[in-house]
């Protein structure tokens, strides 16, 4: 797991429960269930037993339990073997391993979060990306209902 879960300057153990708003200056690891809000300036574990329902704000994440909410890391989201996150993640790096469960829109920032990820390529793509971009957007609703009729017939 995450080098920084032997030294996390806050522990929520397994079989704790905590509701509500949660600021830490350091780490946390989180073995428990935690439901609120969440802020650290440095790295959020949530560990193998860890059952997580909140927005993450922090500098690094690494999810090996159970996390429902979006994932804003300034550095880095590793998300491990037994790993499920049900949300969005943004990071300027994402890593992830074998065996991991996910659902959500991955936003790979580049470290530049001031710039819209969408502004950013379209003005690298250059023009008659909104029509490029539209279209995509048509052609994947088309995808999916066609794969619902053909799931139900």
């Amino acid at each position: 797991m995450g080098k920084m879960s032997d030294s996390a300057n806050c522990t929520i153990g397994e079989g704790s429960v905590f509701s509500g708003r949660f600021y830490v200056n350091g780490s946390i690891l989180i073995e428990g269930k935690f439901q609120g809000d969440i802020k650290t300036d440095d790295q959020l574990i949530v560990g193998p037993t860890g059952k997580v329902k909140t927005d993450i704000v922090a500098r690094r994440v690494t999810v090996a339990g159970t996390l429902i909410g979006n994932i804003i890391a300034s550095e880095e989201v590793t998300l491990e073997q037994t790993g499920k996150v049900l949300g969005d993640i943004a990071t300027p790096r994402l890593n992830v391993e074998e065996g991991v469960i996910t659902s959500g829109k991955v936003t790979i920032t580049a470290g530049n979060g001031a710039e819209p990820v969408e502004k950013l390529i379209s003005e690298s793509f250059g023009d008659d990306t909104e029509g490029i971009l539209s279209n995509l957007g048509k052609d994947r609703k088309r995808d999916r209902e066609k794969a619902r009729t053909e799931a139900a017939e």
